[in-house]
């Protein structure tokens, strides 16, 4: 197979260059309420990783003395980091649009309740996965009862505003694919979502983000219980579209683990693939003139994000493009 600097070399692309840094995101640690079969993190309560007090405070601290607009928070569940509440009541009294990376049953969990008041406080956006609009699909992929407990905390956020139309307070669903297979396109799927969440639950939301499953972590694991990943590999590659190279998340971002290390991705840091060259290493040396236009590194995980539309932290890259998917199911 090939190697994915080949295949761009091939294409005219000679490596992939940061453009800028527009979004800061943090992985604050690998603590997480649920444990599901897609994730590739790795995350569940039985894990103990959790960024320090020290570390969100480098963060905070980059925040103010750069003009990186965005504050990504994901995990795990975010909300179960003790420095959660703080870090978002700091990034917003500088004025910076935050995100909160959400598995939505911790908004419904015991000592989390007044969650989504918190959120809608300090305008923070959800970005909340919600695999499927079927129970029985949602269930599979993320533990029993997770979908009744997720549909109960998006009542508890459209209650608040999240979701509605025009309202300021931004609630986007993501969808990874159920089985081997590349999302559908995101601008049919996401008619189909509010369809039958509205018909159904009575459920609004802003946008739907469809995200493409890498082959890291428990995906990882599970292809390779099946001897299929060699099968999924050839998928990704024979669906490289070229037109996403461009608008790869990568280029206009900066990833930082639970201990304050950086990396390109949130992908890269879980397979640690550590920055290259001479580029500072952690949250505490943050060099932004370094950083921007820093080369980026690669491997086979990243014709995934290049796979038909594309697939982003901001769902698909090419939206409103013909997507080329090919179904592999179990």
């Amino acid at each position: 197979m090939p190697l994915f600097r080949q295949k761009i070399r091939e294409c005219g692309i000679d490596g992939l260059k940061a453009t800028g840094i527009e979004i800061l995101q943090i992985n604050v640690g690998k603590v997480c309420n649920q444990t599901c079969t897609h994730c590739h993190v790795n995350a569940g309560p039985t894990r103990r990783e959790s960024m320090s007090r020290k570390t969100a405070e480098a963060v905070i601290d980059v925040l103010s003395r750069t003009g990186i607009p965005t504050l990504d928070i994901t995990g795990g569940a975010p909300e179960m980091n003790p420095n959660f509440r703080w870090l978002v009541e700091q990034a917003h009294a500088l004025g910076r649009r935050i995100i909160d990376r959400c598995n939505l049953t911790i908004l419904v969990a015991g000592g989390f309740r007044d969650l989504p008041e918190f959120l809608a406080e300090h305008n923070v956006e959800v970005v909340a996965s919600l695999p499927c609009y079927l129970e029985e699909n949602c269930d599979s992929q993320r533990g029993d009862g997770v979908f009744r407990r997720s549909i109960e905390a998006l009542r508890r956020l459209n209650s608040l505003g999240y979701g509605l139309p025009r309202s300021e307070h931004k609630l986007s669903l993501v969808y990874n694919p159920i089985g081997l297979s590349l999302p559908p396109r995101q601008e049919q799927l996401e008619a189909d979502y509010r369809r039958e969440l509205r018909t159904r639950y009575g459920i609004e939301f802003t946008h739907l983000q469809t995200i493409t499953n890498l082959p890291i972590s428990r995906f990882l694991d599970d292809l390779l219980k099946q001897d299929r990943l060699d099968e999924y590999l050839q998928l990704l590659i024979d669906n490289f579209n070229v037109a996403t190279v461009g608008g790869l998340m990568c280029r206009t971002m900066i990833s930082v683990d639970w201990q304050g290390r950086l990396f390109d991705c949130d992908f890269n840091q879980m397979l640690d693939l550590e920055l290259s060259g001479q580029c500072p290493r952690t949250i505490h040396d943050f060099d932004f003139g370094k950083l921007a236009n820093r080369a980026i590194k690669t491997g086979r995980h990243c014709f995934g994000c290049t796979a038909g539309c594309g697939s982003s932290c901001q769902g698909a890259i090419l939206a409103g493009g013909e997507s080329p998917v090919t179904n592999i199911q179990y």
